[in-house]
């Protein structure tokens, strides 16, 4: 059996693992050529043809948590919280009593914005000190920051962005 080790603690981890499960890292994933093909999601099986010829965002959301970074790439989302079932990034958050089981979701869609909504946590979620109301998705920024329940806090890292032409005015 191959042995792998963390990039940031050095922890030995095991191949299929996501994240590491001593310090939250996200692990490289590696691939193998006798692996299958990755099983269409939901999403992409939805989306005909026509709709998936534009250009893939690089655009990755990173919230910089004490515990280790979370990344989420453009078109996609991730459940934030302690239920390893649920979440794949459980592990960050395992020591943190006070954080839900499925405390919130991170989206960032293809043109690159970011969204966090709290999933009816216990001890909410909030963006810069406002609280998020459970199921309605809040706008993020780059340099917001979001704090789950009492004491996990993150800054939100987002590569800067050209501004949208249809918002620009003569005046501004």
């Amino acid at each position: 059996m191959v042995t792998m080790s963390c990039p940031a603690c050095a922890s030995q981890v095991k191949p299929g693992d996501l994240i590491c499960f001593s310090c939250g890292t996200n692990l490289p994933r590696t691939t193998w050529d006798d692996d299958p093909p990755a099983v269409a999601t939901v999403m992409q099986e939805m989306m005909s043809p026509v709709d998936m010829t534009g250009p893939i965002s690089p655009a990755v959301l990173r919230l910089a948590f004490p515990t280790g970074n979370v990344e989420v790439p453009a078109g996609t989302s991730l459940l934030i919280g302690r239920d390893p079932g649920e979440s794949l990034v459980a592990a960050a958050f395992s020591g943190f009593e006070n954080v839900s089981r499925r405390h919130a979701t991170v989206t960032m869609d293809d043109s690159g914005y970011a969204t966090i909504r709290d999933e009816n946590s216990t001890n909410g979620t909030f963006v810069n000190g406002d609280r998020v109301l459970p199921g309605i998705a809040v706008r993020l920024a780059d340099g917001d920051l979001v704090r789950l329940a009492g004491d996990v806090t993150a800054e939100v890292l987002l590569p800067h962005q050209e501004p949208d032409p249809a918002t620009l005015t003569r005046e501004t």
